[in-house]
This record gives structure tokens, C-alpha cells and sequence, in this order.
């Protein structure tokens, strides 16, 4: 099996610009795409210190760039179940549990929604030309409800151009610490890699536009908790979970950006993708697909309700 390839770069008087620029500039045979995906992973650092794409490059700069072995690209069609909500020719809706991981990276080379769509699409390998076929946008592995993948490359094309323009509609729901004030508005707060821990975001100055409306739905008592609805307008990675933790409302089980130790018997956060809307590719037409809350969330909810009779 190859190795993990380390290489350090050091920014020449003259170098300036966009980190991922200067980084696929310098290693001609990673492509830029290749390394945005490397500094989402969290296996690029720049001075000592996480970072993110649009970093701008001083000279002096020391980048430090892991390139994990690749990952088999003979995708393996596996045999598990899953839920769809809606299927035509051109895509399918799925209800993902949590703790399923949407595709094959380093750790995870099986046992992926990307495995499982392959045993039910056998001829989607390919769509996209990656190990990800027919992947438009993702989902945490620890968080649950709507995805949709592309059965074709016209069909991805054309979803992901709407998701470029953020005429998707999305709505997650999430049970977050604290009785949230006001009970409704919008979040507005740059976020990028977590300066020191590379497999975290934060609310950075240099960050990305992330802007995520949410209003109330209901409050609970001893422990305070509120339960939201959450409209997130852009698509940074963990965006509503940073969001809410950096306003002082950490989800309800997400040991990543609240409590190490869970507040809740709960083994996953609190976050639930509950509703898509988005124009089919075969029609034009738009439309909304929803899917209930899975039984661990709903049965918190049911108890904490009880607890308040």
C-alpha cells in the first residue's frame, strides 16, 4: 500500500494570492479541486495552523501539505438498505440515517451511501467522474434526513447549478441548548477551518459568507432547550452546528462544538434534514420531499414533553 506523501512549501518573495492557487500551482500533479477537498479534510496547514482556500499567501509562508494514500477507486456495490423518498430517471431522494457517511474517503472506504446507491443504481459509477458519483451535496455522518443524487451527468449538472445559485431550499431541524433569543432571525457569520484544530470550523474574520435563518418552534424547561428550525442559505461545511455554538446554543449531543459529555442520553447531535426543495431535471418543476424526524430524535422530544405535563 502507498505511503502518506508529506511535502512543505515555502511562499518565494513574489508568490501571492489564494492558498489553493498557490498550492496547485506548486504540486502539478494534484489539481485544485484536489486540494479544496484537502484543506476541507483538514490535511493542509498553513504556518502551523489549519486553514482555509481563500487564505491569502504571504511570502515566508510555511504550507504543509498530507496526502493521504488514495482510496480504491473500484467503488464496491454493498447491500444496504436504504430509505428513498422519491426516484425518477433522472435522480434519487433519500432519507439518510445518522451515522451513515455519504461517501469513500480515507477511513471509510466502505459502508458509504455512495456503496449502498451503487447496489441500487448499478450503472452510476462514473457519473461525475469521481469517487463520489452522482454526489450534488452532503450531509454529516451524524446527521440524518434528505439527500439527492444524480443518476447522470446531465441531471448532475443541472442540480448543482441550482445549488450554486442557492435556489435549493433546505430545512433542518435541531434541538440546541439555551432558550434561543430572539425566537427568530438570522444568523450572519463568516466561517472557516478552525485555526488550531483541523477537522473543525469556526466563525473566522477571513472566513466564507455563511448565513443561516432559523426560527423557534418550541421551548423546554429543566434544562432549557429550544428547539428550532434552521434555513441555511449557504452551504459551508457544519454550518448550522458553528453557527448556533459560536451564539452560544450548542446542538443538543454535538460533543464536536458543545458538551464533551452529552446532555441528553443521545449518541448523535440533534440535527435532522427535514425538508428539499429543488426543480427536477426532468420537468423544470419545483418540488418539496420531506421525511419525518428518525425515532432516537423524536422519542427526546417525546420525553421532554412528558417531563414538562
Amino acid at each position: 500500500m502507498m505511503a502518506e506523501r508529506i511535502v512543505t512549501l515555502t511562499v518565494a518573495p513574489g508568490e501571492n494570492g489564494r492558498l489553493d492557487r498557490f498550492i496547485a500551482a506548486r504540486l502539478a500533479d494534484v489539481s485544485r479541486t484536489a486540494v479544496q477537498r484537502l484543506i476541507d479534510d483538514g490535511f493542509i496547514l498553513c504556518n502551523g495552523s489549519a486553514c482555509d482556500a481563500a487564505d491569502k499567501i504571504a511570502p515566508g509562508d510555511e504550507v504543509v501539505v498530507r496526502i493521504p494514500p488514495p482510496v480504491l477507486t473500484d467503488l464496491v456495490a454493498e447491500d444496504i438498505p436504504l430509505s428513498i423518498v422519491y426516484e425518477d430517471e433522472d435522480v434519487v431522494v433519500i432519507d439518510k440515517p445518522a451515522g451513515l457517511v455519504v461517501h469513500p474517503a480515507a477511513g471509510h472506504a466502505h459502508g458509504t451511501l455512495v456503496n449502498a446507491v451503487l447496489s441500487h443504481i448499478p450503472d452510476l459509477e462514473g457519473v461525475g467522474g469521481e469517487i463520489r458519483p452522482g454526489i450534488v451535496h452532503r450531509l454529516d455522518k451524524d446527521t440524518s434526513g434528505l439527500i439527492v443524487v444524480a443518476k447522470h451527468d446531465r441531471s448532475l449538472r443541472e442540480l448543482q447549478a441550482q445549488f450554486k445559485s442557492r435556489t435549493v431550499k433546505k430545512v433542518y431541524v435541531a434541538l440546541v441548548e439555551g432558550l434561543v433569543a430572539p425566537a427568530q432571525g438570522i444568523i450572519e457569520a463568516p466561517i472557516g477551518r478552525h485555526r488550531n484544530h483541523r477537522k473543525k470550523m469556526a466563525v473566522v474574520d477571513d472566513g466564507r459568507t455563511a448565513r443561516t435563518r432559523y426560527k423557534s418552534i418550541k421551548v423546554f424547561h429543566a434544562p432549557d432547550l429550544t428547539l428550532i428550525e434552521a434555513y441555511p442559505e449557504t452551504g459551508r461545511t457544519h454550518q448550522i452546528r458553528v453557527h448556533f455554538a459560536w451564539l452560544g446554543y450548542p446542538l443538543v449531543g454535538d460533543t464536536m462544538y458543545g458538551r464533551k459529555k452529552p446532555l441528553l442520553a443521545l449518541e448523535r447531535h440533534f440535527l435532522h434534514a427535514a425538508s428539499l426543495t429543488f426543480r427536477l431535471p426532468s420537468s423544470g418543476q419545483e418540488q418539496t420531499f420531506t421525511c419525518k424526524l428518525p425515532v432516537e430524535l423524536q422519542s427526546i422530544l417525546d420525553q421532554l414533553t412528558s417531563a414538562e405535563k
